[in-house]
């Protein structure tokens, strides 16, 4: 059974990968599901297309509620394909309590671009992910890196420590706050001083303006900031102003990037990051599949057990299930064909 599954997503795959590097809509629109989807198809996705990554312009757009954020990511597509450039949106929404899906949708919010051939927008809900970024948006991000846009920008929800994941997945940061919100100094608090590699205060004609200046290049200064010092740029997205300044300062970080080698410093930490994601995830999804997490947790609260002895224990398990795994593997090799066939048909 699992051979023929195997067979059919490979043959999936095989129709539905040149597609996607054509950057075919429906085509990346279905890549996408599978990637959100989970299991053996996300991975197998990404195995075949992860060697073409690498070459697009990779921006996160982060920052508080109502700061302007999608306003902002819709001019700068539009500014891109003026100039011929290719752009990828992944939109990062709120999760729906009722549907799983994304509140805010990706027609609703970016309509003047929906019907560019040079450009595909997706949305992608949080599913109450810590750190903001949906499940499968990191995937997403490669996916549409290797197909071929010039272009790939994150937008995340605004909502506490959801912004900082946003560094872990993108090459240049840029952090959108508004005059008079007071959110500035908040998000600062917050750690976005810490990942932004561009400040942008949008709505830049609203009064109070010169003091979120102020307020940025005194944060600025008193920070650790290493060779790059985040430029503060002012835009009016709604009224297209300043659009193409953060663009030159987004191409000059990348610059730098590249320049001073940081880009691979980048991108390694990137890597470990998702490498350890993945094996923390597979460590619980094994230990809940042994023993039962949540079994565990209980019997360790009846039993007044320290969470460390509870992990412990289902660490142990793991361990255990692992062991007799490659036992039983190694007696098959062993066994010879004929063993491998039987397996098989278990």
């Amino acid at each position: 059974m699992r051979a023929r599954h195997t067979g059919d997503l490979a043959a999936a795959l095989d129709e539905l990968v040149p597609r996607v590097m054509a950057r075919q809509p429906r085509a990346l629109g279905r890549a996408i599901s599978i990637l959100e989807d989970g299991g053996e198809g996300q991975r197998e996705l990404i195995r075949r297309v992860y060697a073409e990554t690498g070459k697009a312009r990779v921006v996160g757009i982060t920052g508080p509620p109502g700061a302007g954020k999608s306003t902002l990511v819709d001019r700068l597509a539009r500014h891109c394909r003026r100039r011929g450039q290719t752009v990828a949106i992944v939109a990062v929404d709120p999760t729906s309590p009722f549907t799983g899906g994304a509140l805010l949708g990706d027609r609703i919010r970016m309509q003047s671009l929906y019907t560019d051939p040079g450009v595909f927008i997706r949305s992608m809900a949080t599913r109450g992910a810590m750190g903001g970024l949906a499940r499968a948006s990191r995937d997403a991000v490669d996916l549409l890196d290797a197909a071929g846009f010039d272009w790939v920008l994150v937008e995340t929800v605004g909502v506490g420590q959801d912004e900082v994941d946003v560094v872990r997945t993108v090459d240049t940061v840029a952090v959108v706050t508004v005059p008079g919100m007071g959110d500035e100094i908040q998000a600062i608090k917050a750690g976005i001083l810490e990942i932004a590699d561009v400040f942008v205060i949008n709505k830049a004609d609203r009064d109070g303006v010169e003091r979120t200046v102020r307020d940025l290049e005194m944060m600025l200064s008193i920070g650790e900031h290493g060779a790059w010092l985040p430029p503060i740029l002012k835009t009016v997205a709604s009224r297209e102003e300043g659009i193409d300044r953060l663009l030159e300062a987004i191409e000059r970080h990348r610059e730098f990037l590249q320049t001073s080698g940081e880009i691979e410093r980048r991108r390694l930490s990137h890597l470990r990051l998702r490498v350890e994601t993945i094996l923390k995830e597979r460590v619980v999804v094994a230990a809940d599949r042994v023993l039962g997490v949540d079994r565990e947790v209980e019997r360790g609260h009846r039993q007044r057990l320290d969470p460390y002895r509870v992990a412990d224990r289902l660490f142990s398990g793991v361990l255990e299930d692992a062991r007799e795994e490659t036992a039983a593997a190694t007696e098959a090799v062993d066994a010879g064909p004929a063993g491998l066939t039987e397996e098989r048909m278990a």
